[in-house]
């Protein structure tokens, strides 16, 4: 029976997909860790520079302490970090010699597992991630091919790049990478094979999402065509804009006659506990997305749909989403189909969404919009419009941006930020905000675990305690007597 291989997802992927990235913190992995490492997972999801950034900037937590503490949980279970380009944290393009001292230290606070992927399938830049990986002491290296829709993305074109990747020798395995979840079953059946006959014996992975309800459905079209791999998140974490239910997948492929080798008591454990920290936290729980044509064309992935969201409830205007994804798909087209992936699925949701804010198109340009079209991430599959490409050229902003230096060497760095950091601190206040770094070493260490029962309680003492004048609480039920006194 042919045996298929999981790749969590829960903590990253589903994380961000489903909750913006600020759903988890460094307590509520902890508690289910030493479950998730009984698992039996080819390896773990567990981080991207993003996450570190929104660790730091929403939950006050170190993420090399999280990392640290996550790989003492899961000293057997494979930790991956997923890389988005010449960047780490920050939207500035970083130096080789800045990507070479995060990688090796992201190596020594336990990542062995490095997923490399190139926001244009940029075959020469894929490779060099390879070499600066390989340098900086990754154990296993794999290459995410990211998947599109346009005149140019057809079979052919995947299966070109998959062949150049592979016959290099750089990468132990492939995965094709679908943050859309826009592969349908049918191409499945073309597409899989299609790598299938250039990759040979590397194996071959498939991630996708249940954006619009395909993902399960394509994953069970992979799996007996080639796909020796699938990414899958623990109920709770799962579909919605998310990666497909594990335990659901798991149930249809041994259905199919496959093998999936894991501790199936684990699995439950896991959602389980997901499901009661969805509840607990009042998280969205997903379902599989309805279908959706429009997502076609504005292929909005699922993190970023996540965030976006996120942004949009924060200022009250949730109902301009359907506006909004319509402006992606008109921006995606004027800046020349860029692949909805970190960072241009960014580039292109923050444009669209400013365009419908302001109520004019392009009155206000962000600077990573500038910088895509001054060719700082490299140049699109197709041309831009270019009446959008010479409003941004022209502008008093881009001509700033075309002289502005590039990121600073490392002894450049240490010298402006000073002495005494440790190489992991350094490395934040290299690239995020002093005020940030600053507030979260002053909140000290994060905690260690988390219990979904404990919430609601959580929530009323810290309801009472706002309240002025409250001189004793007292909290009665089966089994729990409660009584807390105190002063004026």
């Amino acid at each position: 029976m042919t045996k298929i291989d999981l790749i969590d997802t829960t903590v990253r992927d589903g994380n961000q997909s489903n909750w913006g990235a600020t759903g988890l913190d460094t307590g509520m992995m902890l508690q289910i860790a030493p479950v998730m490492e009984r698992v039996g997972f080819h390896a773990i999801d567990f981080l991207a520079s993003t996450h570190m950034g929104v660790a730091v900037r929403f939950k006050k937590e170190n993420p090399w302490e999280r990392l640290r503490l996550m790989r003492e949980a899961c000293p057997t279970t494979p930790l991956q970090f997923l890389t988005t380009g010449m960047r780490f944290i920050s939207w500035e393009v970083a130096s080789e010699e800045l990507m070479e001292f995060a990688f090796r230290l992201l190596v020594n606070n336990g990542i062995r597992r490095f997923a490399i992927m190139d926001p244009m399938n940029n075959v020469p830049a894929m490779l060099n991630m390879a070499g600066i990986t390989r340098r900086a002491g990754g154990e296993q290296i794999v290459a995410a091919l990211t998947f599109t829709l346009s005149p140019l993305h057809d079979d052919a074109h995947f299966a070109t790049a998959a062949k150049a990747l592979t016959e290099t020798g750089q990468f132990d395995r492939i995965y094709l990478k679908d943050p859309g979840g826009l592969v349908t079953p049918e191409r499945a059946k073309t597409l899989i094979p299609a790598l299938k006959a250039v990759t040979g014996a590397v194996p071959l992975e498939f991630h996708s999402h249940t954006t619009i309800g395909l993902g399960p459905f394509s994953y069970l079209e992979a799996a007996p065509l080639g796909a020796e791999a699938l990414h899958t998140s623990a109920r709770g974490a799962a579909n919605g804009t998310g990666q497909p239910s594990m335990s659901a997948v798991m149930g249809n492929l041994r259905d199919l006659g496959m093998t999936v080798d894991v501790d199936d008591e684990a699995v439950a454990q896991m959602d389980a506990y997901f499901t009661a920290l969805v509840q607990a936290e009042g998280l969205v729980h997903g379902q599989p997305g309805e279908f959706d044509r429009a997502y076609f064309r504005h292929q909005m992935p699922g993190g970023m749909m996540g965030t976006m969201k996120r942004q949009l409830r924060e200022i009250r205007r949730e109902h301009l989403l359907p506006q909004v994804l319509e402006e992606v798909e008109r921006v995606r087209a004027e800046l020349g189909y860029p692949i909805m992936v970190t960072p241009f699925s960014q580039v292109v949701g923050t444009m669209a969404l400013m365009n419908v804010m302001q109520g004019e198109r392009y009155a206000v340009i962000p600077d990573e919009v500038t910088r895509y079209v001054l060719g700082r991430f490299g140049q699109p599959a197709m041309p831009m419009d270019p009446q959008v490409e010479a409003r941004i050229r022209d502008s008093k902003r881009a001509r700033e941006l075309e002289d502005e230096p590039h990121m600073a060497s490392l002894d450049e760095l240490r010298n402006r930020i000073g002495k005494g950091y440790s190489d992991e601190e350094f490395l934040l206040r290299a690239v995020m905000p002093a005020d940030q770094v600053d507030a979260m070493v002053a909140a000290g260490p994060a905690r260690r675990g988390y219990d979904p029962k404990t919430r609601p309680v959580m929530q009323l003492m810290q309801e009472l305690v706002k309240r002025k004048g409250l001189t004793s609480v007292k909290i009665e039920k089966p089994g729990l007597k409660l009584e807390l006194n105190g002063g004026q």
